[in-house]
């Protein structure tokens, strides 16, 4: 049977690390969501949400935010109602980026930082950032619109060297297999 599938609806990117160790400045990573038009889904995006911030819709928004991954158990949680989303956006990207404060750092440098994309019970990915380890930020999860309407979920950890301005503006970009 087809036509019954109601695709991704409303998804939860989480991420965690453990805090830096006494005496060492705190580590703080961030989740980034950037939402792609049609016209526009490998350019620019339509608009961000991080700290601070959330759709001007209120369908994607930060649930908890974290600056040194001393919380408990999943540090960042981001939630993305896809299917609330308007039809006008057809991709939304999910990124992580290390602030670069104080100094470069990469996640190499971040203790057991790890992330995890689900929806209601049902994990989608889970991943350790071990592929990226150089990399100063890096993109987690993507969401793409078919033609029929629906949602689905590109599963993919994409490391990037950007510092977190730019990486706001490069997210985005197709990746190669």
């Amino acid at each position: 049977m087809s036509g019954f599938s109601k695709g991704i609806r409303k998804v939860e990117v989480a991420l965690q690390w453990d805090p830096s160790p006494a005496g060492q400045p705190p580590t703080d990573l961030d989740i980034i969501a950037a939402t792609f038009t049609a016209d526009t889904a490998y350019g620019e995006p339509a608009y961000l949400v991080h700290f601070d911030s959330r759709s001007p819709d209120g369908t994607i928004f930060l649930n908890r935010d974290s600056t040194d991954g001393k919380g408990f158990g999943w540090d960042e949680v981001m939630t993305l109602e896809l299917d609330r989303l308007a039809d006008r956006y057809a991709r939304v990207v999910v990124g992580v980026v290390i602030q670069q404060r104080p100094g470069r750092k990469t996640f190499t440098d971040v203790l057991n930082p790890a992330m995890r994309v689900r929806e209601g019970y049902t994990v989608l990915a889970q991943d350790s950032f071990g592929a990226v380890l150089g990399a100063t930020a890096a993109t987690v999860a993507e969401f793409v619109r078919d033609a029929s309407g629906d949602w689905t979920f590109r599963p993919g950890v994409h490391g990037f060297q950007e510092d977190p301005a730019t990486f706001t503006r490069v997210m985005g970009r197709a990746h190669q297999p």
